[in-house]
């Protein structure tokens, strides 16, 4: 992982356990837990854009959402201009999502993988950096 990392990191109710376990293991030099704090019923969109929010802003590199199929907080956080938010099932998805797309926040479906494959997957997302060339040209064509 690049050096001095500054990461934002949030989950619904469904992704809690995985939040905890992930605030336990990812290293940075700054880590923002924007919630939950329980396992109580919460919707996403209360953290999917507060970290996005941090994200888009420049205040924090890059971000991490969980929540029970991801599909919400990607939804949310991809609402912010700027945010390119993937979800990864796998190291690989991650590590294209970052090497291709220059995706700023990875969303995890906390109901499809475990937490350590959860673990595994930030990490390379959070160590791989993006490829620039043909991709930055593409990427350039995203915003609207």
């Amino acid at each position: 992982m690049k050096e001095g990392l500054k990461i934002a990191i949030g989950a619904d109710h469904a992704g809690f356990d995985y939040k905890q376990a992930l605030l336990e293991t990812v290293p940075a030099a700054e880590l923002k837990d924007f919630g939950t704090y329980s396992n109580a019923s919460a919707d996403y969109p209360d953290f999917a854009h507060p970290v996005a929010s941090a994200v888009e802003s420049g205040e924090f590199d890059l971000g991490i959402l969980v929540c029970g199929s991801a599909n919400g907080v990607a939804i949310t956080a991809n609402k912010h201009q700027g945010i390119r938010a993937a979800i990864c099932w796998t190291v690989e998805l991650a590590e294209l999502a970052r090497k291709h797309n220059n995706a700023n926040i990875v969303c995890i479906p906390a109901r499809f993988i475990s937490i350590d494959e959860a673990e595994k997957i930030v990490a390379a997302f959070l160590s791989t950096e993006f490829e620039g060339g043909r991709h930055a040209t593409r990427v350039g064509k995203i915003a609207c």
